[in-house]
Parts: structure tokens; C-alpha cells; sequence
């Protein structure tokens, strides 16, 4: 981890790509957290300018609609309410007030939000609270409503259910930084008492991860799946050489390592994370374990991609990163061998490859502690991405038995709809904002509470879309919102669609459907824009392709009464 002083010296160096602004407000003195926040982004490749509020200045800054803050123009706001000055205050209190000390504080912290919403647009990024025990009633003030402890974790309890009800809304667990470092490494109280800062110096790179870590699974960086070896990674000892009974797993010798192991992977492939095997093994052998193994957790249909032959394996990761069509810097590789790991690093750049402990009994530790699946949004449809993957492989395996694109396309039986934003589907749409880099036209990310404020607002016109074919579901795949700039033009500032589902046609159905949307709501001409980011060239000339003209340089126009409809195999279904 970065020191203090390098974040402090990074902080000052500008860096390239898209700026995004930062405002630090908390209830102790954040400039030291500012500076480290500020350094960390630079070491990160982020763009990100921080203003700092000062000491205790989150009233001031928030009820004034002309301060500071708000003149900055954030993208978000981090608010943080120190437990060290909570505890100042709820010790000024009368006993007989301090039983509804937690139930106070989250009012006024909803009041803040509100506060925010009110004056500014930015996104908000909430500090959990970390502990602490003053043992005035030892361990039966878990108990007591009048005790400290038992008010800040009713308090943390209660930030976590109004964050979960409230979109716009971002924790960032300050707790889970404290616990991981201990209170010693946390907390300086020379510090505190003299300045005012109640994060130690040695522990201002961790916390200062932790908030670059949200911002940028906010701005759409996020990994996609787990590219895992199999010998002495997901079991212990070599299947082809110790065979189904000799392999470490469930009970035999160090067998409950990986038996928890593979439960974390499990849990992540739920949350839609895609798990992939990329093994130097006889294919026969590297699956028998999957499939006759009583104590393992995985189990073929786990896995999105299985590759097991005698390649090296960044051959084979680049044909698992082809394959699922996702960004090769989206894929984490994990192998206990420090030289697969290092060919993997030296061939793949982009490839995020964690130095594993020699020890497997660190593995899930280590893997834990470096936060790599970071997420800002979460829907019903990623518990079954990886099914949607499985699904993608059975079309692949079906167009190759055809000679003509046409008349695979046709046996597909796609069928597509196009509707209006709804509540149901705010999660989805916002995700999806958040995370598509590569069809992705104008990359604005969006919030869930920013998509109901679109969806309510009447100059707009939203459209989400879904597809399905014969072989499964690809769900919600693309977002399209259009702005009212006058009764007969309409702007596109947001076009994105799901790389899956690319070359089928889809992109045909969305301008058909989108044009004839437009018509309905009496635009005679659309204004589109392209703009160019790292990640999106694919789309460079899609305006082009569906019949725009180009007016300038990434801008394009269409006469909606001259269009004529887009070839497409997709049919209309309900929605």
C-alpha cells in the first residue's frame, strides 16, 4: 500500500482523460484524507480534482446554495461523520436523551442528502462508521440503548437499510478498513487530539482505496470473470497424477482451503461475475472432478467458458476474452504457479493477475482484501449471466452448421420489444449506463435515482430494450434516451447496447423502433453525437451504417420523414 507521503506528492500531478470532481465534507479536519484521495486517483489513471471543505463544515457548505461546494460543481460528495465527534456529542447529552441518539443522526443525515439533491447533481458517497468502545458498560453495552455501542451499530444498521431504499446513494465501508488494519494501525490518537484527524497517516491509503474503488465502479470500470487454473488452485494436489480420490478437497488434508474457496467464487458467480477454467490438462480429466466429486462446491454449469487442453494460457485467455466478447482488462487470472502468473502478466498487460500466497490457506484472504469486484449497481439479471453466456455458446455452435448469416439469423426466431422506462427496470437501465464502455455512443452513466428523474421528466423519450431467442433470454440489452430540444428535433444523448447481442440485427431494431418512437412523439428530425473515449471505437461509424448523415465532426442528422426502415430477422413481441 501507498504511503501517505507519496499519495500526498502524487495528489499535485495532473493527469489525463475526463476530469471528475470530488467534494470532501466531514465533521473532523479531511484535508489529509483529501490529499490522499487525490493521489490515489492519480496513481489510479483517474482524473479526479478533490475540494476540501475544511474542518466541520458540512452544514455550512450544504444549507447554502451558493457555497463553496455547491460552485465546485462536483460529480459527487463524500460525506463523512467521524465516530470520534459522534462520540463528543453523544456523551453532551443527558443519560435520558441518548437512547434515540442513532435514530437522530439518520435523520440528519437524510437531511443532508436531501440538502444535496436539492442544490446539486452530484452523486453521493457515504463513509460507514467505524467503532468505537469506551467500556463504560463492558461488554453489556451491546445491550443497553443508553450505551455508545449499542447506538453506532443500531446507527450503522439503520445507514445501510436507508442506503439500500435511497438510489443516488453509495457506501463506502470505513468499518471493513478499521477491522482489516486493526485499531492501532487505524487510529492515532496523538493525532486526533492535536489536529483533528482521526485516520492515521500509515492508514490513509487504505481508506483512500476504498473511495476510489466506488468512483470508479461508478464510472464503469468493473471486472466481468474469473479465468481460474484447477491444479492446487481450486483443489489441492494434481488430478491427472493423484486422481479423483487423492485430490484435496471438502475434508481430506488441506481439502477445506479450497472448499471455501470455491464457496467465494460461487457467491461471486451469483452476483453475475462469470467464472471461466483455463487448466493445462487433458480435458477428460480436468472436468471429472466437476462432475463425480461429491465435495465440490462448482460444477460445470458454473462456469461460462472451460478450457483445458496442453496451449499456453495466454492463448487460451485470449480465446476465453474473444469468446465472451468482453474487455480483456475485465478478466482477473488466478493460478498457483508464479510462472504461468507471470507469462500471463507479460503477454496480457491489461489482465489483472494477483500475486497469490505460496500458502493456499491465504488464498481467499488475499483475494478478498484486494476488493476486485467492486460494484456500484446490482439487478435480478445478473444472478443468471452466466446461463445467458452458456446460452451464447449454443448459438455459436448452431451458426456454424450454416453457410448463409441470413439463414442463421432467420432460424434464431429472434423476437425483440422496445419500451418506456419503467420502475421495474431502473435498476437494469442504470447498470447498464454504468457499465457499457464499448457500444456505448456518448458514455453518460446515470444513476437509478437520475434514470426515474429522465423517465418522469417530459422532455424525454426513453426507450429500454430486450431480445430472446430460441435458445434463452438475453434480457434488457440496450438503453436509448432522447431530449426534446424543440417540438420537431429531438437529441440522442444516450445510445448503448450490450456487445452479446452484437452483428444479430439488433442494431436495426433499436433505430427502427427509436425513429418510429420520435415520429410518434411529433420529431420530424434526430441529432445524434459520437464521442470518442478508449473504449468505444467500435461504434465510431454506426450513425453511418444506420443511414445518419454526418453534419460535423462525431455529429449526425436524420430526417425521420425520409427514413426507411432498417433490414432486421427481429420481430415485435409484447412487453
Amino acid at each position: 500500500m501507498y504511503k501517505f507521503r507519496e499519495l500526498a506528492k502524487a495528489a499535485k500531478k495532473e493527469t489525463e482523460g475526463k476530469e471528475y470532481r470530488l467534494a470532501v465534507l466531514g465533521n473532523v479536519a479531511t484535508q489529509f484524507l483529501s490529499q490522499a484521495i487525490g493521489g490515489y486517483a492519480h496513481l489510479s489513471g483517474m482524473n479526479l480534482k478533490v475540494f476540501d471543505a475544511d474542518y466541520n463544515q458540512i452544514d455550512a457548505q450544504l444549507l447554502d446554495p451558493s457555497s463553496e461546494t455547491y460552485e465546485f460543481e462536483p460529480d459527487y460528495i463524500l460525506l463523512y461523520l467521524a465516530t470520534d465527534k459522534l462520540y463528543e456529542e453523544f456523551m453532551e447529552r443527558d443519560a435520558s436523551a441518548r437512547g434515540t441518539f442513532a435514530d437522530d443522526i439518520m435523520r440528519k443525515l437524510s437531511d443532508y442528502w436531501d440538502m444535496i439533491s436539492r442544490s446539486s447533481k452530484a452523486k453521493i458517497l457515504h463513509m460507514g462508521f467505524t467503532e468505537i468502545d469506551d467500556r463504560a458498560f463492558g461488554n453489556f453495552g451491546a445491550r443497553t440503548e443508553t450505551a455508545f455501542t449499542y447506538q453506532m451499530r443500531k446507527l450503522g444498521f439503520l445507514l445501510q437499510e436507508a442506503e439500500s431504499a435511497r438510489a443516488g446513494v453509495y457506501p463506502v465501508d470505513l468499518l471493513a478498513v478499521q477491522i482489516s488494519l486493526g485499531m492501532d494501525k487505524f487510529y492515532d490518537p496523538v493525532l486526533y487530539y492535536n489536529a483533528k484527524v482521526n485516520i492515521a497517516l500509515d492508514a490513509m491509503g487504505y481508506v483512500a482505496k476504498q473511495v476510489i474503488d466506488v468512483l470508479s465502479a461508478m464510472q464503469g470500470h468493473a471486472r466481468k470473470c474469473v479465468v481460474l487454473d484447477l491444479d492446487n488452485t481450486l483443489w489441492g494436489g494434481v488430478i491427472g497424477d493423484d486422481g479423483l480420490s487423492g485430490i484435496e478437497i471438502g475434508e481430506l488434508g488441506r481439502g477445506h482451503v479450497f472448499t471455501d474457496f470455491q464457496l467465494w467464487l460461487r457467491s461471486l458467480k451469483q452476483r453475475g461475475i462469470l467464472l471461466a477454467v483455463c487448466s493445462k490438462n487433458d480435458e477428460d480429466n480436468a472436468k471429472e472432478p466437476f462432475e463425480k466429486h461429491e465435495e465440490m462446491v462448482l460444477r460445470l454449469s458454473d462456469f461460462a467458458m472451460f478450457v483445458a487442453n496442453w496451449e499456453d494460457k495466454a492463448t487460451n485467455i485470449r480465446f476465453i476474452q474473444k469468446t465472451l466478447n468482453i474487455g480483456m482488462d475485465s478478466l482477473v487470472f488466478i493460478d498457483d504457479n508464479p510462472f504461468e502468473r507471470e507469462l500471463v502478466r507479460s503477454m496480457i498487460p491489461e489482465i489483472c493477475v494477483p500475486e497469490l500466497p505460496s500458502d493456499p490457506a491465504r488464498y481467499l484472504s488475499f483475494l478478498q482484501g484486494l476488493n476486485l469486484f467492486e460494484t456500484a449497481s446490482y439487478s435480478s439479471e445478473d444472478a443468471d449471466r452466466t446461463g445467458m453466456y452458456q446460452a451464447e455458446a449454443k448459438r455459436r455452435e448452431s451458426e456454424a452448421s450454416f453457410t448463409s448469416l441470413d439463414d442463421y439469423l432467420i432460424s434464431l426466431e429472434m423476437k425483440g420489444c422496445a419500451a418506456a422506462f419503467d420502475k421495474l427496470h431502473y435498476p437494469r437501465i442504470a447498470q447498464l449506463t454504468q457499465r457499457s464502455n464499448q457500444f456505448n455512443l456518448r458514455t453518460v452513466r446515470y444513476t437509478e435515482e437520475e434514470i426515474e428523474r429522465v423517465a418522469s421528466d417530459d422532455s424525454y423519450v426513453t426507450l429500454y430494450y430486450t431480445l430472446r431467442d430460441k435458445f434463452g433470454d438475453h434480457g434488457l440489452v440496450s438503453v436509448v434516451i432522447m431530449k426534446k430540444e424543440s417540438d420537431e428535433e429531438f437529441f440522442i444523448d444516450t445510445w448503448l447496447m450490450s456487445c452479446r447481442v452484437l452483428k444479430r440485427g439488433m442494431e436495426e431494431y433499436i433505430i427502427n423502433r427509436l425513429v418510429e418512437e420520435a415520429g410518434t412523439h411529433g420529431a420530424k428530425k434526430l441529432r445524434a453525437e459520437y464521442i470518442p473515449t478508449a473504449k468505444n471505437k467500435m461504434v465510431e461509424h454506426i450513425y453511418d451504417a444506420m443511414g445518419f448523415d454526418c453534419i460535423g465532426e462525431g455529429l449526425y442528422s436524420l430526417d425521420i420523414r425520409k427514413f426507411k426502415e432498417l433490414k432486421t430477422y427481429i420481430k415485435d413481441a409484447a412487453v
